[in-house]
Order: structure tokens, then sequence, then C-alpha cells
């Protein structure tokens, strides 16, 4: 016998419009959530991918004129020192 899990805060919408894809696609709702959470985490390590692993946004020297123009503002009263 399957486990029974609850979801809070659902709205009735979303609850519905999920029922409807999962009837559609001629799935269980349970496959279907597994199968959203799967996709949902490779989309969100591709993201990261793309922006860790992805081409430079600035140069080099552009990097770090920038810290250095972040040390020369830490310098002043109430800001804490970057190595």
């Amino acid at each position: 016998m399957p486990t029974i899990k609850t979801i809070k805060d659902v709205d009735e919408e979303a609850w519905l419009e999920f029922k409807s894809i999962a009837a559609r696609n001629n799935v269980k709702m349970g496959k279907l959530f597994g199968n959203i959470v799967k996709d949902y985490k490779e989309k969100s390590k591709n993201i990261w991918d793309e922006i860790l692993k992805g081409p430079k946004i600035l140069s080099d020297d552009e990097a770090e004129a920038m810290l250095e123009t972040a040390r020369a503002i830490r310098k002043e009263h109430g800001f804490r020192k970057i190595k």
C-alpha cells in the first residue's frame, strides 16, 4: 500500500492544474511530482553551471580595479576591511 504524504499551502487552482496535467499525460500524480522535482534539480544545476563555469563578464584587470575601489571605500569609517 502506498504511503500518503501531505503538501501544505497548495491552493485549489494549483492542485486542480496538477491533477489535470497528470490526467492528460496518463501519469500518476506521485510519478508526475517526482518528474517535476527531477527536472527542477537538473535545470537549477544547469543554471549554476552557466553562472560559475560560463565566460567571464569582467576582464581580470576590470575585476582588480573593482576590488581596489572597494578596498578604498572600505577604509572609510564604519566599513569592515577586505583582505
